[in-house]
């Protein structure tokens, strides 16, 4: 079929639009590895995916139910729960034959079709969108993709010779993503360690001593946080929900990310017209900590403010407005600490809402170096936060060239033998 329209493409004369059952060779056949004890097995599992995406060795004694005898070169689309997205490629890493997990769709192509095109295209458009709506079950977690619409969905095909370039570009920029994910890893594993080490030990090599928040050094000084800074609450949030650009713009505790950083994608914003209100301005400097949340792992966050222009914060957001600067950054990065330590989920219980409010922060003890040591604390992490910002940048350039890549040439619109790679910065180590 040719010229036709898929999701409102239409494709060049060359490339053909069929069915994925088409593309696939083989129906699925399942072996019961329970009978074969003592085998072991290369073994696609959703848990092994979701790890490292890389298979374990199981025996069959330790796998028990029907699995998918795989080929080297399947391609698996997860139908368990399609919203969070799996497309996995059957490798060989060992000599072992290869099962999967029957929540996989599995898809042996075709002699005329290349595995790495087929790969891609199961994250297109053209598929995976499709994907999430041919669904069945009574929860989104439980919510599988139906095999048989799946094999209906209509998808491009480009000659071989073309599929083959296709993959191959795509899968240069994906391992450039891969790379940058890989450093950011080592990156976050460092920036542990060292704040561990900053707080605990210090830089003078001095003895410890025990306080209630943990060992530190002997010289070093503790006071309550309310003796460091101001602490404040924001606006209610039942009233802080207007989309529309009337006022001032005011951070909820979803602008605070996991990393310690904001994301300002979706401003709410809030017209202050008392005092009190007027009062939860924030200047350049003032650290927002999110002191309420339904996750447990959201509380405490904590972000340093440093934007310009008015915004203000939400009832679930503490403001901290330290002393000075390098307090600030000091107090910054201590909360960062004791967040990652898990000082916030072990101080308290939680039941519906997980809470760590004003009272509690106030009476928060905090420990301060000499201003010299505390200045040199601050600079080691500002330089560990300045290198992952920077490889944080370089990965979503990455992942946004690989989502323009993957739209445009799956669609025809740039073709790769008129495509000059070498004119695109994929990113070094």
């Amino acid at each position: 079929m040719n010229s036709r329209e898929v999701t409102g493409n239409e494709f060049p004369d060359s490339w053909n639009v069929e069915p994925l059952s088409a593309l696939n060779v083989r129906r699925s056949i399942t072996i019961n590895p329970a009978v074969r004890t003592l085998e072991d097995f290369e073994y696609y599992s959703i848990p092994a995916y979701q790890a490292d995406q890389r298979p374990v060795v199981a025996k069959g004694s330790e796998i028990g139910s029907a699995k998918l005898l795989l080929n080297e070169g399947t391609i698996l689309f997860g139908k368990l729960n399609p919203r969070v997205e799996k497309v996995w490629r059957v490798g060989s890493f060992t000599k072992h034959r290869k099962i999967g997990s029957t929540e996989w769709i599995p898809l042996v192509p075709r002699n005329d079709v290349d595995p790495g095109f087929l790969y891609f295209l199961m994250w297109s458009e053209h598929v995976m969108p499709k994907a999430k709506t041919l669904v069945s079950g009574s929860t989104p977690s439980r919510q599988r993709v139906d095999p048989r619409s799946f094999y209906r969905i209509q998808a491009p095909l480009p000659p071989l010779a073309e599929q083959r370039k296709i993959a191959v570009v795509l899968a240069l920029v994906q391992q450039a993503k891969e790379q940058q994910e890989r450093v950011l890893a080592q990156i976050a594993e460092l920036k542990k360690a060292l704040l561990h080490q900053l707080f605990t030990h210090g830089l003078r090599n001095e003895p410890q001593k025990q306080t209630e928040i943990g060992l530190i050094p002997q010289s070093w000084k503790t006071s309550a946080m309310e003796e460091a800074g101001e602490v404040v609450y924001g606006i209610q949030a039942a009233v802080a929900s207007n989309l529309k650009p009337i006022g001032t713009k005011i951070l909820t505790n979803k602008n605070l990310t996991l990393d310690g950083d904001l994301d300002l994608e979706k401003i709410n914003y809030f017209e202050l017209k008392t005092a009190r209100h007027k009062a939860t301005l924030l200047r350049k400097g003032d650290l927002l900590f999110n002191w309420r949340s339904g996750s447990k792992e959201h509380v405490g966050k904590t972000a340093l403010f440093d934007l310009d222009g008015g915004y203000t914060h939400s009832s679930f957001i503490l403001r901290i407005r330290p002393r000075d600067a390098v307090t600030g950054r000091f107090l910054f990065y201590f909360l960062k600490y004791l967040r990652g330590s898990g000082y916030f989920v072990k101080r308290h219980a939680f039941a519906v809402n997980a809470k760590f409010n004003k009272s509690a922060i106030n009476q928060l003890m905090v420990p301060f170096p000499e201003v010299t040591e505390m200045a040199e604390i601050v600079d080691a992490l500002d330089s560990i936060m300045a290198k992952e910002k920077l490889r944080r940048r370089k990965y979503a350039a990455l992942s946004a060239l690989f989502r323009t890549l993957l739209h445009e040439l799956m669609t025809a619109r740039i073709r790769v033998h008129s495509f000059d790679l070498s004119a695109i910065e994929i990113g070094r180590a």
